[in-house]
């Protein structure tokens, strides 16, 4: 019997090129969106590829061999993302994360990340500059990216049962090798390294005792995030999402918790602390708990389409203004046309409305735009 079919590459062709206003905007530092939510992280897609098919991003189903992804000359250049992230920068950006795709597929990475670290705030600090993987070239990569001016990394792992991971991941990767990703880029100084784990249930909430245990006393943070309904490939139910509640309930039980402040106003997810002094976690409640109201994230995809939602149905193609000449004086005002007429709260309507708003919407692959 065929694989369902799910088009998602029409997400890659929509052409809405921003508008450039009459009167230019100048950059000040600081932009506000209608809902009075600054701008201050921006996430680069610099690949539409990986080398996992995991079962609730890039399923195999919908990514097999036959999937044709975007061709390098889509792409955007080392130049042109750099030249994207210091108008972004410019507006007020201090935290800029590099995703996929996976990342580390793209070739040179290093030599964008060392070109990003010569960025500055408009006051002359350093950028928080980061990046997310799913660790299986991480070992082979930590050491230069460290040496690039990478400040750390975020690395994906679904369970630390190798079975479990290997049914996650769907190419039989082995879960030692990401551990071992994980211990080069700890040495290599890439800190504090944060662990993702999306919970979905019947599939790994099993993990969520295993995998506390696990990294318990290490110097890693672990996150666990509920299952989003991010795309239209993942097919994503309700009844799939274990509550954050559900999580620190269950560790709570058997590895005593206290809830910690939060580090910063937008922080997307709530701590906890192991009572006995040996380590933190993190749950990240995007179904159960919309933190929208506080979301200072732009996203950036592989070639040039700027996204102000994770859950966005379409972007905006600053591609398209670089190659056909603007200057960066017009692009800035352009980006922060934009971002002042965004009013995106997916989550909270979704949380007010049920889960039959995911039917309703056609929403970007998080593999296009990354998580």
């Amino acid at each position: 019997m065929a694989g369902k079919i799910i088009p998602v590459t029409d997400q890659r062709t929509l052409e809405a090129v921003p508008s450039i206003p009459l009167i230019q905007v100048p950059a000040t530092g600081s932009v506000a969106d209608r809902l009075g939510r600054p701008l201050n992280d921006l996430r680069i897609s610099v690949t539409d590829r990986c080398n996992f098919r995991c079962v609730y991003c890039m399923p195999a189903e919908t990514f097999g061999k036959s999937y044709t992804f975007l061709p390098q000359t889509s792409l955007l250049s080392f130049e042109e993302i750099v030249r994207i992230a210091g108008i972004f920068v410019a507006h007020g950006v201090e935290k800029i994360r590099l995703t996929g795709g996976e990342p580390l597929l793209r070739k040179n990475i290093e030599q964008l990340v060392s070109m990003l670290s010569q960025l500055k705030t408009p006051d002359g600090r350093e950028l928080d500059l980061t990046l997310t993987t799913n660790g299986s070239l991480l070992a082979k990569k930590a050491q230069a990216l460290k040496e690039a001016g990478l400040k750390r990394v975020t690395v994906s792992l679904d369970s630390i049962d190798d079975a479990t991971f290997k049914r996650m991941n769907d190419v039989d990767f082995p879960v030692s090798q990401v551990l071992h990703g994980i211990d080069a880029a700890h040495q290599a100084g890439l800190g504090p390294i944060k662990i993702n784990m999306v919970v979905k249930g019947g599939l790994n909430d099993h993990e969520i005792v295993p995998m506390a245990r696990h990294f318990k006393g290490s110097p890693f943070i672990l996150r666990f995030i509920e299952y989003m309904d991010v795309g239209t490939s993942n097919g994503w139910k309700m009844d799939e999402v274990i509550p954050s509640s559900e999580v620190v309930r269950c560790i709570n039980a058997v590895l005593p918790l206290a809830a910690l402040d939060a580090n910063y106003a937008a922080e997307t997810a709530a701590r906890w602390r192991y009572q006995d002094g040996s380590g933190e976690i993190g749950v990240i409640s995007s179904v159960t708990q919309a933190f929208c109201s506080n979301c200072t994230r732009a996203r950036l995809s592989t070639e040039g389409k700027l996204y102000t939602c994770l859950f966005a149905s379409g972007g905006h193609d600053l591609r398209a203004l670089l190659r056909r000449g603007h200057s960066d004086e017009e692009i800035s005002s352009a980006i922060a046309h934009v971002w002042r007429a965004r009013d995106n709260r997916y989550s909270e309507l979704r949380s007010a409305r049920t889960a039959g708003l995911n039917q309703t919407l056609k929403k970007v692959e998080m593999s296009y735009i990354g998580g």
